[in-house]
């Protein structure tokens, strides 16, 4: 039933564009450990005012094929979740071409091991985080949840609660770089994935299928990609 609830806040998030007093918004908050210059390992936090409540978490981790997105231009989905009682957290993660998947990964399991220790600072139940990503980013949300090795890396357990993936690509690479075509776009996720065809493998989320330990909502348009919808039935 909570799980069902939960839902029900992220879609009407989707279709409201209101902005309401009583949010607050603390950006570009560090969560790595390591000190950089860019962006990359900075998150948002998006928050009603305290009143002594617990409330779920969400982590949205943006798309753009692995080599483009920022945080700033979800501001909306933030302030919406915020509006329905969601502690909203969304990241920065660093992107291809200078780096490849696994820094990425990492990245989002630093992030969630930072909302893990810090989220009851701004009224988030550490134990209500739910994840979301978009395209690529879900295939991050869903790498980082299944490929047990990320938190480990971290020394946490697997703090989500939920996973909600949304239009997610590239649950098999595999499948899909051995089936794409000499292109642009394909040489574009090489970059992220390398010519090896094992690491396609170690990168695909549907390969540590049997560490789901728990739920998934799953969103797929209508008019979205055959690999999407195909990929997505699997999960």
């Amino acid at each position: 039933m909570k799980l069902k609830i939960f839902i029900l806040v992220i879609v009407m998030a989707f279709f409201q564009t209101a902005f309401s007093a009583g949010i607050l918004i603390k950006r570009n908050i560090s969560y790595s450990a390591k000190q950089t210059s860019g962006t990359e390992n900075l998150l948002d936090v998006y928050y009603p005012t305290a009143d002594g409540q617990r409330r779920d978490v969400m982590v949205f981790i943006h798309g753009g094929s692995w080599n483009s997105g920022k945080k700033e231009t979800y501001w909306w989905l933030g302030r919406n979740m915020a509006r329905k009682n969601v502690i909203t957290v969304i990241i920065n993660y660093s992107l291809s071409p200078l780096c490849q998947y696994e820094k990425m990964a990492l990245d989002c399991s630093e992030a969630l091991k930072w909302v893990n220790n810090n989220i009851s600072n701004y009224g988030g139940d550490p134990a209500r985080i739910f994840v979301m990503g978009h395209s690529a980013g879900g295939h991050l949300a869903a790498l980082v949840n299944t490929d047990t090795r990320f938190f480990r890396q971290q020394n946490i357990e697997n703090p989500i609660h939920a996973v909600i993936l949304n239009d997610v690509f590239g649950l098999d690479m595999f499948e899909y770089l051995n089936a794409a075509e000499d292109n642009d776009q394909t040489n574009s996720f090489l970059n992220t994935f390398s010519k090896d065809k094992e690491i396609w493998k170690t990168g695909s989320p549907l390969n540590y299928i049997e560490n789901v330990k728990n739920p998934y909502l799953i969103f797929v348009g209508e008019r979205t990609f055959p690999s999407i919808q195909i990929q997505s039935e699997r999960l």
